[in-house]
């Protein structure tokens, strides 16, 4: 008599595919490798890069005020005499979590929203479309400012417009990609075997309509960043003198015509590497979670 053995269905074996499938997502594209070593770089800088830099990002020194890139300091100081590099690296951390956090909020609420309006129709397909439509027909930075105009400038008022602005991408592509599989052979066998419509929507319907998405949170990763330091910019994000890539950006570009170039760009560079990484990414995120890859 044979036995089987549960060792597939052992999460440590769900682990071991997970990481095989990750090693060829990996191998078979270069470009989608190259941006998770980006992708690690900004995340070990938000994790342990403050307590690796070797100056204070908020201390000031009157005697090293506007000096250039040097051994010393490798991104110069700034007006104050703080360090540049330490201020940059700190500042990821914010940046990061402003992104991470209102992407999350938008995923989450977006993609339930969507995907019921998408599989029931009706009355929730017309209620939600019509919010959304209210939101896109605002232009989307405008409408972030206006909300922190409004709440205050505070970081959690910054995550919550952002995670606004965002909703209608992830309320629209789950619409759209559950209305085309909800009438699906696979959905009718699922539903012929008596399971009820909101267990076939979350584990039959809505993983097979991940992959498109993780290429929008890729995108709208690297546009919560911009949109956090385009706020910024404008003096209606991060309070100064808390490190932030938008606010080191709008404070040095005060000192361009004076040739003191470092202030507006490395904080710009920091800026441009984080949002290119999160578009390099999308790919690679759609492969590792699409069901139909995981062969």
């Amino acid at each position: 008599m044979t036995t089987l053995t549960a060792d597939g269905a052992s999460p440590l074996a769900g682990v071991r595919r997970f990481l095989r499938h990750l090693l060829y997502v990996m191998t078979d594209n270069p470009m989608t490798a190259f941006a998770f070593m980006l992708f690690l770089l900004i995340v070990g800088a938000a994790l342990v890069g403050p307590w690796l830099v070797p100056y204070d990002p908020l201390a000031t020194n009157a005697g090293s005020t506007l000096q250039p890139p040097s051994w010393q300091h490798w991104f110069g100081t700034d007006q104050l005499g703080r360090d540049v590099f330490s201020r940059v690296v700190v500042a990821t951390r914010l940046d990061l979590m402003i992104a991470v956090s209102a992407v999350a909020i938008a995923f989450v609420i977006g993609s339930t929203l969507g995907a019921i309006a998408g599989f029931y129709g009706g009355w929730a397909e017309r209620i939600t479309g019509r919010c959304m439509d209210t939101i896109m027909a605002f232009p989307l930075f405008v409408l972030a400012m206006g909300i922190v105009a409004a709440a205050g400038n505070t970081v959690e008022n910054i995550i919550y417009a952002t995670a606004i602005i965002n909703l209608p991408f992830y309320a629209r592509m789950a619409r759209t990609e559950v209305a085309v599989r909800r009438n699906a052979g696979f959905v009718q066998a699922a539903r012929l075997s008596g399971n009820a419509d909101w267990r076939i929507l979350a584990f039959q319907i809505f993983p097979n309509s991940l992959p498109p998405m993780m290429v929008q949170i890729s995108l709208n990763m690297g546009w919560a960043i911009l949109n956090a330091a385009g706020l910024s910019f404008i003096g209606l994000g991060v309070i100064p003198p808390t490190p932030e890539w938008g606010i080191m950006v709008a404070e040095g570009a005060n000192y361009i015509i004076s040739g003191h170039w470092w202030l507006a760009l490395f904080p710009g560079l920091a800026l441009m590497l984080a949002v290119f990484t999160f578009n390099l990414l999308g790919d690679g995120l759609r492969d590792l979670v699409d069901p139909q890859r995981r062969t």
